[in-house]
């Protein structure tokens, strides 16, 4: 195995001190042109590719924010990623994404890794609101934002949309057509964000004067496609047939139109359909499914924004922020009736 090329072979073969190669990588400005050009000239002839991890471990500051979402999966959290990314950019910083899968033990694992990592600031979209894992990072100093979901804690920064609201809009928009035996999709109902929708979808059907059982409950024990398709075939076998669904996300709304389709019932005239999120498949489904959209991209670029504030000031000084974002209601085809 070649032997890794490192600073002072560049600067024994530049003729030059270590600390001049150093200033020429870190501190052009105080090195001559000539001597500039000469170290330049090593670098490039031997290849040599600086250390980043021993340049953070002798600044004792890292340049990265970890970013650990419930399923990459989903394009929710990509746009939510990139958003993060053009904040981390303008601060010369980078970002590493993770994926719990909505599973404890992965999210437990990669909190773990941030703290060996030495990681600047975790933006955390947790399965549940606290563990103790994020609790050990946050007394280690490294600061954590959670995203999607509102702060835990109160001496937390977080950057949510009100999602009590998206359900409550989503199932009034059922209602308003006509529809009064509703189903919810999601799950599991131990996430926070599922749990607030269906509060919505509840409060919404006891504000139009609906009976306890107008909205049912069909959970799921992720929020993917699969576990819409799922639901979809489960929907038809409920006791009370219901005319219209609202879905925990625009996934399952996918995976539960395709399910109908292939039992052959008719969108919406046989039963609407609702998603959360508004993601560009909901649009461009066979059935433009009406949808609840979230400002995902600004949702990740706040919310890493906020972080490399809390990064950069001192803790006693940091104002921590709880943002919450109002979400929009997109009527499409999936739920538009003219006969009910």
């Amino acid at each position: 195995m070649a032997r890794t090329v490192g600073i002072k072979d560049v600067a024994r073969h530049a003729g030059v001190s270590v600390g001049t190669v150093s200033n020429v990588i870190n501190r052009p400005d105080l090195v001559s042109a000539d001597t500039r050009f000469r170290v330049e000239a090593a670098i490039t002839h031997l290849g040599y590719v600086r250390s980043e991890s021993a340049r953070q471990l002798r600044a004792g500051r890292s340049r990265v924010l970890a970013l650990l979402v419930l399923d990459m999966g989903n394009p929710f959290f990509v746009d939510v990623a990139r958003g993060a990314e053009k904040a981390a950019r303008e601060h010369n910083l980078i970002v590493m994404l993770s994926n719990s899968g909505q599973d404890q033990n992965q999210e437990n694992l990669y909190l773990a890794h941030f703290a060996e990592q030495q990681v600047l600031g975790v933006l955390f979209s947790p399965i549940d609101g606290v563990n103790a894992d994020m609790t050990k990072l946050r007394r280690g100093g490294v600061p954590v934002v959670w995203v999607d979901r509102g702060a835990a804690i109160a001496d937390g920064c977080s950057v949510a949309v009100d999602d009590v609201l998206g359900g409550t809009m989503a199932t009034r928009h059922l209602i308003d057509q006509g529809h009064t035996r509703i189903a919810f999709v999601g799950g599991p109902t131990t996430l926070h964000q599922v749990a607030n929708r269906l509060d919505g979808a509840r409060q919404a059907a006891t504000e139009a004067g609906l009976p306890p059982d107008a909205i049912t409950m069909v959970e799921t024990p992720r929020l993917d496609i699969a576990a819409g398709k799922d639901a979809g075939q489960r929907l038809l076998g409920l006791p009370s047939r219901p005319t219209a669904v609202f879905c925990a996300n625009d996934l399952l709304a996918l995976g539960v139109l395709q399910a109908l389709f292939a039992m052959g019932v008719r969108v919406p005239d046989d039963m609407a359909l609702v998603g959360y999120d508004d993601i560009e498949f909901a649009g461009a489904a066979a059935v433009p499914i009406t949808s609840v959209r979230q400002p995902s991209f600004q949702i990740g670029y706040k919310s890493a924004q906020l972080l490399i504030a809390e990064s950069l000031t001192d803790p006693d000084q940091h104002t921590h922020q709880q943002i919450v974002y109002q979400p929009e209601l997109v009527v499409r085809a999936s739920s538009r009736s003219s006969h009910r």
